[in-house]
């Protein structure tokens, strides 16, 4: 199943009426966390870390609707944690999918194909699956052997069963730019819908921080990895693209992925979890974003990460009819299933 045109049409729409009510700050994704816990341990992730002390806590299905109209984004991104381990998750997708949003759900794909079979295939949905690299990489990234095929093989069988399948990459210090590549070859060549690409955030909890990748040493790695020669059709957007390859420069727009966890919404993003509160309009307030931000917060230097830079290059093609009609184009080409990114 391809990428729906109906995404692009409906999000355009919704960016336009939004600017003309005069909007200044809106959410185009939900981020939301069911829960925290994980089934595997990766040495990058600040989540089960920050959240140790709520691991066993999780959202109810009425919980979850409620962030999602609290919101109104035309598009909601079901992380955590693994998602999975939620004994409703099919019911919080099916639900959501039900509102006619958008559902991606990011999973590493060890109890996808159990979930698999209570989620029926719709544009609306897409399993995001996590790997960082070919068999040996993937595993060693997330300390456990069998990953990688279990992994490969619940791809298969969702594109198999009609869904649609992206896959999610996080790029470290020291990675192995040809076995990357070489995966990205991969899932383009087994048929989804694309690869999307991101530089690990620096999350502070975390004890190797030998480990995360700087802006200057991101920017040498894609401009090999996002090379149009090998042929790879990416998920994100060009204009990010062009962002990690350090042709263009954003400030971030964190704010429009607000997210939602068992402890409320994250502030001020997916993230920095400075605090929690209940109050959505919380994280759209200027006064919040005088504070954040490329120059403004030490923690936000090098970040590259896409829940804040890719709407940034989105809300600035707004302003660029030149760049609009390549995001259009590109975007079309993606949707047709034929291209690299």
């Amino acid at each position: 199943m391809a990428r729906p045109l109906e995404l692009a049409a409906r999000l355009a729409w919704y960016i336009v009426s939004n600017k003309l009510r005069g909007r200044k700050r809106f959410p185009l994704v939900t981020m939301l966390e069911p829960l925290e816990k994980c089934n595997l341990a990766c040495e990058g992730c600040g989540r089960i870390r920050e959240y140790e002390p709520v691991l066993d806590r999780m959202l109810s299905v009425e919980d979850c609707i409620e962030a999602v109209e609290d919101s109104g984004a035309p598009i909601v991104s079901i992380a955590g944690g693994e998602p999975t381990l939620h004994p409703q998750i099919h019911e919080i997708v099916n639900r959501i999918v039900e509102r006619k949003r958008f559902v991606y759900m990011c999973t590493n794909a060890l109890l996808m194909e159990r979930v698999m079979k209570k989620i029926p295939p719709t544009k609306y949905f897409c399993f995001v699956v996590h790997l960082d690299g070919m068999e040996e990489a993937h595993d060693r990234s997330v300390y456990r052997k069998g990953v990688f095929r279990i992994a490969t093989r619940a791809i298969r069988a969702a594109l198999d069963s009609g869904h649609r399948v992206t896959t999610n990459t996080t790029v470290f210090n020291g990675v192995d730019e040809d076995d990357v590549i070489e995966m990205f070859k991969m899932v383009t060549g087994m048929g989804v819908e694309g690869a999307m690409v991101s530089p690990g955030y620096q999350f502070e909890m975390i004890p190797n921080q030998d480990l995360f990748i700087s802006r200057e040493n991101a920017r040498k790695v894609f401009e090999n990895v996002l090379d149009p020669k090998h042929g790879i059709r990416f998920y994100n957007n060009p204009l990010y693209l062009d962002f990690l390859r350090g042709e263009r420069e954003y400030q971030c727009a964190a704010w429009s992925n607000p997210t939602y966890t068992v402890m409320g919404w994250r502030e001020p993003c997916y993230l920095l979890g400075d605090r929690h509160t209940s109050r959505f309009d919380d994280l759209m307030s200027e006064e919040l974003w005088e504070r954040y931000g490329v120059g403004k917060d030490p923690r936000c230097a090098n970040c590259m990460m896409h829940c804040g830079f890719e709407s940034a290059s989105i809300f600035g093609a707004l302003s660029s009819p030149k760049d609009a009609f390549r995001m259009v184009k590109e975007g079309a080409v993606r949707n047709s299933g034929v291209g690299a990114g």
